[in-house]
């Protein structure tokens, strides 16, 4: 019997009344919502992260992410640690200091984001300090969790300085360049190019800073990167590449694209100045991001031969009780197939 058109409607509505719930339901049922805390306040840099989010990238893998402002790097691999955080954006080195004190609760790197440390003293450019043996006697501060703050005592052994009476202290970040330009301490701990950028925030011209670099120093260090409990990478190893997946295809639109990269950040925080931070997103991904390893191993991978010296000085510089295998800090076997690692960012 050949159906009439009415009874063909009738059959086809009736069968996408059963379709479209079930349609409906499967992905939101899919989803594992993970949450994120990300190195600093919303910034330019950040933006692969929420373009990853605002073009589906993470949904596809069955993820929902909450992305949050961090308060440093250096506090990030604890926040991880604890379970605070499923997953976090923050410095490696950090992570081989609590690797090395407290192994069983020391998350692990799974993707490489700043292959360049980007450490510093910043001082006044008018200051007589000039060099790493100047800071000796001097007052520095920074935010408690700040990178170059934490890598400090390293940096001292490494430079051959003596810091036994170096005054250090902590500060708000939104406080750090004004108390340097107004004499309150004679240098600070930060980033090259947080520092840089939130001085042009204050009105401070880029010539009044000058900036001693821990990697003038011999401090070739990676950076921050992203971080996952050692549980989460055994138990769902698909989840983290799920992760990895949508972020790097988050971190190729964004090369491809940095005004939509940074219009993504500023969706979030609408009151940040986007023309700046796309200068700061152009920056980071220069200075912070473009190690000449990249075009060999792409961008989220480690030479693990530089790795190892990079444990190697972190646990003779700060005395570590032990010193970590490579294979407690990194694990590669997450990352998306090199041909699709980013190779060139410009």
């Amino acid at each position: 019997m050949i159906p009439t058109s009415r009874s063909l409607f009738v059959a086809l509505m009736a069968a996408a009344s059963l379709a479209v719930p079930l349609a409906a339901v499967t992905p939101a049922a899919a989803q594992t919502k993970l949450k994120v805390v990300l190195n600093w306040k919303y910034q330019g840099p950040q933006g692969m992260f929420f373009l990853a989010d605002d073009r589906g990238y993470f949904k596809a893998e069955g993820i929902e992410v909450q992305l949050d402002q961090g308060n440093g790097s250096g506090g990030v691999p604890a926040l991880v640690a604890n379970g605070t955080y499923d997953v976090g954006f923050g410095d490696m080195n950090a992570l081989i200091e609590l690797a090395a004190k407290k192994p069983d609760e020391a998350p692990v790197a799974v993707y490489v984001m700043y292959n360049q440390p980007p450490f510093t003293v910043a001082v006044k450019a008018d200051s007589p300090i000039k060099t790493a043996k100047d800071l000796e006697g001097k007052s520095i501060g920074g935010p408690a969790n700040d990178g170059a703050l934490k890598l400090f005592p390293a940096f001292c052994k490494i430079a051959k300085i003596d810091c036994t009476g170096v005054k250090l202290s902590n500060m708000q970040p939104n406080l750090r360049e004004n108390m340097l330009m107004q004499g309150q301490v004679d240098g600070v701990f930060g980033y090259v190019n947080t520092i840089r950028f939130s001085a042009k925030l204050a009105k401070i011209e880029e010539s009044q800073i000058r900036y001693i670099k821990y990697s003038d120093y011999g401090m070739d260090l990676y950076s921050n990167v992203i971080i996952v409990p050692k549980k989460m990478a055994k138990e769902k190893p698909e989840l983290v590449k799920g992760f990895l997946r949508a972020l790097n295809k988050g971190m190729q639109d964004s090369i491809k694209d940095p005004e939509a990269s940074v219009a993504a950040v500023a969706k979030r925080e609408p009151l940040i100045n986007s023309k700046l931070e796309r200068e700061r997103f152009d920056a980071t991904f220069a200075d912070e991001m473009n190690h000449p390893e990249i075009k060999k191993i792409g961008l989220g991978s480690v030479d693990e031969e530089r790795l190892k010296r990079s444990i190697d000085i972190m646990v003779d510089a700060l005395a570590l009780p032990r010193t970590p295998k490579v294979s407690e800090i990194w694990d590669g076997s997450f990352l998306p197939p090199a041909s699709e690692l980013p190779h060139k960012l410009f």
